[in-house]
């Protein structure tokens, strides 16, 4: 294994550790809450737990479309951005569907961050349905 692939493993195992205490946030405020709340309450109560744990938490940052070089504000906000790598987007829906998954798909490709958690929380059981990781522009599980 040369330097490169030692370097790019040691980002995915970071990124991994990274996602791991992630998601031990959100279950954590999923255990307190339940579901049936207003996204706006998850937000907060998780980006709350995410700098209890020491992350550092973007709420709300503004993301332009780039469109033929020129920055336009189409009032696009990540919900979270965790240690500036890390989207984060909370849901509080009957059912994750395909748009939210290209939505995350989008917000990762204009973004360029590499990981993004879509967290749904209006869930009986979050582990199984409530949590979609992606990876590199693709759902990872």
């Amino acid at each position: 294994m040369n330097r490169h692939d030692l370097c790019i493993q040691g980002m995915e195992e970071n990124l991994n550790a990274v996602t791991e205490r992630i998601i031990g946030a959100v279950l954590t405020v999923h255990r307190v809450l339940g579901p049936g709340l207003l996204e706006s309450a998850y937000d907060a109560c998780l980006a709350f737990e995410l700098v209890d744990r020491g992350f550092t938490v973007e709420r709300q940052k503004p993301l332009p479309l780039i469109y033929r070089e020129v920055a336009i504000d189409c009032s696009y906000r990540l919900d979270l951005v965790v240690n500036r790598e890390v989207v984060v987007e909370v849901k509080s829906v009957e059912k994750i569907t395909h748009v939210h998954h290209a939505q995350m798909l989008s917000y990762l490709r204009l973004s360029g961050c590499t990981v993004g958690l879509l967290i749904n929380f209006n869930v009986k059981w979050l582990s199984e349905e409530g949590i979609k990781r992606f990876v590199n522009g693709f759902q990872d599980r």
